[in-house]
């Protein structure tokens, strides 16, 4: 077994919040340069810069997960990670059908950029990705899960799309094998002021939406970077095992 360095939300210039910086070859770049070798692309509720990312990682040491932050119908921001670009293909077939119908401003909400593998730009996302689907959280859950992926609450400790300010608890009928927590509270304080997430796995991202935002704070000792070795270390099965560096 060998230690996966992770940073596991990860926007692109797709995502209208991120710095125009967020293109394909400077995000892997970054990541080698940390020491991290296995990321995720976590755009707002699309998937369209994740081939892209992916072919700038090939011939290096750097895993790229498919994935995608959702945002549920009661404003929860999920990270849904996948193993290929197949799944998140058919997850993203899932969403659009449960955005709304509109389209983005980009003057007041930012500019939604498609690239290639060098950042050369495509095109527009014309369709507003910051805004809520209508999947409820746990339609979000059985979408996900149904595809083998791994459904996440991210930065549950916020106030600003997080699990306990929204929904105030975890839902006894969706099944959590994680939780993540921003970058601004330490595991010890999370279980302090959220007594609700002893007991689960953590995980710690930077919610990089800038090249200084990259964390690399979890470590998971697994065989192989894919989502059943993740979900083994998040279980403590076989030796795997997770933890988050100070």
């Amino acid at each position: 077994m060998r230690v996966y360095r992770a940073e596991l939300q990860i926007h692109t210039v797709l995502s209208p919040c991120a710095e125009v910086e967020m293109i394909p070859p400077l995000i892997v770049q970054e990541a080698l340069d940390r020491g991290i070798n296995l990321i995720a692309i976590t755009d707002h509720n699309s998937s369209k810069n994740i081939s892209a990312v992916k072919q700038a990682a090939e011939n290096t040491l750097l895993t790229v997960l498919p994935g995608m932050e959702l945002q549920t119908l009661e404003e929860v921001h999920i990270i849904c990670l996948f193993d290929t670009l197949e799944q998140v293909s058919s997850f993203q077939k899932i969403v659009d059908d449960y955005l709304p119908d509109i389209k983005n401003n980009a003057e007041y909400f930012g500019e939604q950029y498609i690239v290639d593998k060098t950042g050369e730009f495509l095109g527009f996302e014309d369709q507003l990705l910051l805004t809520s689907t209508k999947l409820t959280f746990h339609q979000a859950w059985q979408a996900v899960t149904h595809l083998g992926g791994l459904f996440i609450p991210a930065h549950v400790n916020r106030q600003t799309f997080g699990l306990f300010y929204n929904l105030g608890l975890i839902p006894v009928d969706t099944k959590i094998e994680a939780l993540d927590i921003s970058r601004h509270i330490s595991v010890e304080k999370v279980h302090e002021k959220f007594p609700q997430t002893t007991g689960y796995p953590l995980i710690q991202t930077g919610d990089v939406h800038r090249l200084e935002d990259f964390l690399g704070s979890t470590q998971f000792l697994i065989e192989l970077p894919t989502i059943n070795e993740i979900r083994m270390a998040l279980q403590g099965i076989n030796g795997r095992r997770v933890s988050i560096s100070s």
